[in-house]
């Protein structure tokens, strides 16, 4: 059988479970994880090179993980949903994701919509299904989407518990035209490593503080240095407030503390070596309507070169 490949957008409302089936897919731990909205900032490639198995044809699989679609309220928002756009842009097909805990709200019809307008081929994932405590439930809610667009496939599956995803495979590989390889075989992400740190610090900052100030961080790696014993990387966490800098920082620093000790952990793992890691907290009032500092913190025009890290001054404790 032909070798398969192509570009696949994962969409759906926040909180659907997108990241969750991008690491449960590709096995590894590509995009970062939080109960609260709009986690995802950016769009992230995730690379599956799948062999010949049974009926299933070998493939290669590009995924790409998508903020939640909403309707934005700030230069950081939109900037969000352009981030979808573009992911939509030449793909080869759809996997629009719906969580079966929740009726369908304005965001899942705004999604759909975008994949109606791309006209690209969509299957519809009804996520969360473990959590369904009667599984008949599930039946009306599969016709209830139905009615709403011609799915090319309706596959009930979860994520988190990985059930269902090995008929999600073979229908994708089986949906994709036929095509060579778009990356080598031991790429799984476009993503480069110094991005990977600044998501994975603030996806402690996001488990590890509360009310407003997930939403108005964002995190800078403004050093990463690979060296043979150890990474030397140091990273500005920015906020929006003094209040929201005092929380992150914590009594006697020992928040920051907190949220660079397991951020380390982490990046370790990730590299597969020692990490020495410095953070900093720094007040950027406003930045998520600045639409000059929501732009450098893309972290392809970081690696252009084209602007260094905004409102860049002497780091503070």
């Amino acid at each position: 059988m032909a070798h398969r490949s192509g570009f696949v957008c994962i969409l759906g409302r926040p909180n659907a479970g997108k990241s969750t089936l991008l690491n449960a897919l590709v096995g590894e731990k590509l995009a970062i994880i939080s109960p609260k909205p709009q986690t995802t900032r950016n769009r992230i490639q995730g690379i599956l090179h799948l062999p010949k198995q049974g009926k299933r044809p070998g493939g290669q699989v590009v995924l790409i993980d998508t903020p939640g679609v909403h309707k934005p309220d700030s230069s950081l928002g939109r900037k969000m949903m352009v981030e979808v756009r573009e992911a939509l842009e030449g793909c080869d097909l759809i996997l629009l994701l719906a969580d079966v805990t929740r009726r369908l709200s304005p965001e899942d019809n705004f999604a759909l919509r975008m994949a109606q307008q791309v006209g690209t081929p969509v299957f519809l994932l009804l996520n969360k299904i473990d959590l369904l405590k009667d599984k008949k439930t599930l039946l009306p809610v599969i016709e209830e989407h139905q009615r709403r667009h011609e799915f090319k496939e309706v596959i009930p599956l979860s994520a988190l518990k990985k059930d269902g995803l090995e008929l999600l495979l073979e229908k994708v590989v089986a949906a994709l035209p036929i095509g060579p390889a778009y990356f080598p075989q031991d790429q799984i992400t476009d993503q480069p490593a110094r991005f990977m740190a600044a998501e994975i610090v603030r996806e402690r900052v996001l488990l590890e503080t509360k009310e407003e100030v997930p939403y108005a961080a964002t995190v800078i790696v403004e050093q990463f240095e690979e060296g043979a014993r150890v990474t030397r990387i140091a990273a500005t966490i920015y906020c929006e407030r003094e209040g929201q800098k005092a929380i992150l920082v914590g009594k006697g620093g020992q928040m920051l503390k907190k949220i660079g000790t397991a951020a380390r952990l982490n990046i370790e793992r990730m590299l597969g070596g020692k990490v020495f890691l410095e953070l900093y907290v720094k007040v950027q009032p406003g930045w998520r309507d600045s639409r000059q500092f929501v732009d450098e913190l893309d972290w392809r025009r970081q690696l252009e070169g084209l602007a260094g890290p905004p409102g860049r001054d002497t780091p503070e404790d």
